[in-house]
């Protein structure tokens, strides 16, 4: 089934809270341990909900920060699922996510529960975590997840301080039972501002060892935040459509999704954005609706609208099915139009 992305996005994230325990280097919300007195309510949040499914989406993640620090969390997966959405969750690997916790989201209906794991050892991953601990409990909610019957998804930062040791990552990952692999680039924005980006180059290198790896696993491999991954599996002639993963659990969209043209973020304070990692606000769902920001919103009409795109990215061959990271291109450059700097490929025009 292909999405007219002008009218509906594949997915949606609900950042519910900048609230976390934990204080990772690359921190896209610069979390901090307490809430934000701003966040949506409850009652505020059936309502995204609801306009969620509106617009005919079919895939809402509950975001954070840690969406355990919220206690209506289980609630909130009740009412999507009750609408017939998918639903995804990505807490965070701290002394909150108990095995209580683990099944009380399996009992509200949670379809994919996702932890983050960017390194093979305790020592490198509990230091980007910052936080003591982190890799053991991640493993043992993987494990627990996985007795629950509940499908994992693990999510990955891939840049400078793990690329090199990513072959033990891969081993890792292919030995725990999960269904979905997400790898996420960097973008530098919120603590990640002060972390160092790969070169465009590495990203080629970056993605070879991916590939490689999706002619022989199971689960969905999906990258994040570099797109131009699409145009390199298109080179090598391999295949990106696969709209669901092992024992039917959620797979990759029908075809590319970028900032603002397939994906809708909302942040913890209702305002809507193209991505968390393209924080510029085109309305609040406090104030507008979901649906009509996303589809009338001059930010995203013009996201969509591959004219507008400049540099190699807007002679590009592959712009329909790339388009670069609008989201590093406005970290990088000021321009959420320009092209992406970490893309190594030259137009053949």
């Amino acid at each position: 089934m292909r999405f007219d992305f002008n009218v509906t996005p594949f997915l949606a994230i609900w950042e519910t809270t900048h609230a976390c325990d934990l204080a990772c280097v690359h921190c896209r919300a610069e979390a901090v341990p307490e809430p934000d007195p701003a966040e949506l309510s409850t009652e505020e949040g059936f309502r995204l909900i609801r306009q969620v499914k509106e617009m005919g989406t079919p895939i809402l993640v509950f975001s954070g920060g840690d969406p355990l620090k919220r206690k209506d969390l289980p609630d909130l997966i009740r009412v999507a699922k009750s609408l017939g959405l998918r639903t995804g969750a990505i807490p965070a690997a701290t002394p909150l996510l108990t095995r209580e916790a683990i099944r009380g989201l399996k009992a509200s209906g949670l379809d994919q529960i996702a932890f983050s794991l960017d390194a093979a050892t305790a020592e490198a991953h509990d230091a980007f975590r910052r936080t003591p601990g982190v890799f053991a409990r991640t493993l043992d909610s993987v494990r627990e997840a996985n007795e629950l019957g509940l499908h994992v998804q693990i999510n990955s930062l891939l840049n400078v301080h793990n690329t090199e040791n990513l072959d033990p990552l891969i081993r890792l990952i292919e030995g725990l039972g999960i269904v979905f692999w997400e790898v996420f680039f960097l973008v530098p924005t919120g603590r990640g501002k002060e972390v160092p980006v790969l070169t465009a180059g590495k990203f080629e290198e970056v993605f070879e060892k991916i590939y490689d790896l999706s002619l022989r696993c199971r689960f969905v491999i999906k990258v994040t935040e570099a797109p131009h991954y699409r145009r390199f599996c298109r080179q090598k002639g391999g295949s990106l459509a696969r709209e669901s993963g092992p024992g039917g659990s959620i797979g990759l969209a029908p075809q590319g999704v970028n900032s603002g043209k397939g994906f809708v973020f909302v942040s913890c304070r209702g305002e809507v954005m193209p991505s968390g990692f393209l924080p510029i606000a085109a309305g609040n769902v406090r104030t507008g609706n979901l649906g009509d920001i996303y589809r009338n919103a001059s930010l995203f009409k013009a996201l969509r609208d591959l004219s507008l795109l400049k540099g190699k990215c807007g002679i590009c061959e592959f712009k329909d099915l790339c388009g670069g990271s609008r989201s590093r291109a406005y970290a990088l450059t000021g321009d959420y139009l320009a092209e992406d700097p970490c893309c190594a490929y030259e137009p053949a025009h």
